[in-house]
């Protein structure tokens, strides 16, 4: 669904339909540690750009909506795992170091980026 921020994530939902005024981030309402989500926070949120760069299955996202220093605005923290492996992942751009590693032609990409540091 299209967030208010205007990018599209499976964690936002909203229902206007008679009369209805729901606006809710399901992937915050899962973490109890999280302070109250607002839909100003889809224009900060990075949960968007993570699901349209790694489209794995077994990637799981947790949100946790922070206070700043001072209480002085938000900072979204967002952690992943990997539910087949049962690891935490370091970069969930990229996704989980050894799902990638059973998939057959990525070297491919990893080559074409640069130098062999990934392996």
């Amino acid at each position: 669904m299209r967030t208010p921020a205007g990018k599209e994530c499976r964690h936002y939902y909203e229902d206007f339909h008679r009369g209805r005024s729901i606006q809710e981030c399901r992937l915050a309402q899962e973490n109890p540690q999280s302070l109250p989500w607002r839909p100003q926070y889809c224009a900060l949120c990075p949960v968007p750009d993570i699901l349209n760069a790694n489209a794995s299955p077994d990637l799981q996202l947790k949100l946790a909506i922070k206070p700043r220093l001072l209480g002085l605005g938000r900072q979204l923290e967002v952690t992943a795992s990997c539910v087949r492996h049962r690891i935490a992942v370091d970069d969930p751009y990229i996704g989980c170091p050894k799902c990638n590693a059973e998939r057959p032609g990525l070297d491919i990409f990893y080559k074409a980026l640069g130098p062999d540091d990934h392996d």
